[in-house]
């Protein structure tokens, strides 16, 4: 009687052979287990053949119940053999009463049952989004991501077969060649004429300090921190002009439109009228005028006024007769 229970399993497949099954007889298997749960099936006669799929009580059914994708098959195993599939099904299962599926059959004697796994997700049990416990190609792509990302990280912190010399303002760092010219054109130019950079394998960045520059190789290998990126904007804008690293401008420009403010809006225009940002230029300029922030910097403004560029001065009386024009 204990093999007429026996589940066996491979992989997302679940088989149950049943040897001796009667009329009006119930049946429960064995627990298996697929995932993170044990499960059993169990069967029933009546008019119907009841099939019955549920997560055996435990902790983890009850904490982080399953929501199961599958697909069941019925077979008997005589020379005239009859094949019954379900459709796909997919349930949360808690109890034996979340899912019977009813097979309209004869069996009686020798049969097969197959529960064939799609996919398992955990249940949020705050509401959220389900997530597979099975990795998806999101998933995997994920994983390989971060792997990569953790392979970049320690070639540039600990300078892992590196090929080149950055001259900062302040010091020395190491980095690879093949990253900074895949990153910049700037540098692949460098490093694919017969420039000095090429010939000495070092290259002079004397306009960042140390610790800007190595939140430009950061970002570069990708492993760039967000307070990183933040306390050092300024000088990343600069350097992605310099070296027309075009993803990391747009991205300045984004995080400076983000938290303008009368203390360094004048500043901001002016990065954005050096850099041609038109969005940040607008957006400054929007402050000033259409929210009537001038007055907020009228102490500023006279300075400002004589160190800007004359077409930006230009530009912001026009704003000014934009915005004031008699009505």
């Amino acid at each position: 009687m204990a093999a007429d229970s026996k589940v066996e399993t491979i992989s997302r497949l679940a088989q149950w052979r049943i040897d001796n099954f009667g009329p009006s007889t119930y049946r429960k298997s064995d627990p298996f287990k697929v995932g993170i749960w044990n499960w059993h099936l169990s069967i029933e006669k009546n008019r119907y053949l009841y099939i019955r799929l549920f997560p055996e009580p435990s902790r983890a059914s009850k904490e982080q119940p399953p929501i199961a994708r599958f697909v069941l098959r019925v077979s008997n195993t005589g020379a005239n053999r009859k094949l019954y599939i379900s459709p796909v099904h997919e349930r949360l299962l808690r109890t034996s009463d979340d899912f019977v599926w009813p097979v309209d059959s004869t069996f009686l004697g020798r049969f097969i049952i197959d529960v064939e796994f799609l996919d398992l997700k955990l249940c949020s049990m705050n509401g959220g989004e389900a997530s597979s416990i099975w990795p998806s190609d999101g998933r995997m792509q994920s994983l390989s991501t971060q792997s990569s990302l953790q392979c970049l990280s320690r070639m540039l912190n600990e300078a892992i077969h590196a090929d080149v010399t950055i001259n900062t303002a302040e010091g020395t760092l190491r980095a690879h060649k093949a990253i900074l010219a895949a990153s910049s054109p700037v540098f692949q130019s460098m490093f694919l004429h017969n420039l000095k950079e090429k010939k000495s394998s070092t290259i002079d960045i004397d306009d960042m300090t140390q610790e800007s520059c190595m939140a430009l190789l950061s970002y570069l290998y990708g492993t760039i921190k967000q307070e990183d990126f933040w306390k050092h904007r300024l000088a990343l804008l600069g350097a992605a002009n310099k070296y027309d690293v075009e993803n990391l401008k747009d991205s300045c420009e984004e995080s400076l439109l983000e938290d303008i403010n009368s203390g360094n809006v004048l500043e901001r225009l002016q990065e954005a009228w050096l850099y041609q940002l038109d969005k940040l230029k607008k957006g400054c300029l929007m402050y000033l005028f259409d929210f009537g922030k001038i007055y907020d910097v009228r102490d500023e403004i006279n300075h400002f006024f004589k160190q800007a560029d004359r077409e930006l001065v230009s530009e912001m009386f026009r704003e000014i007769l934009t915005v004031w024009k008699p009505a």
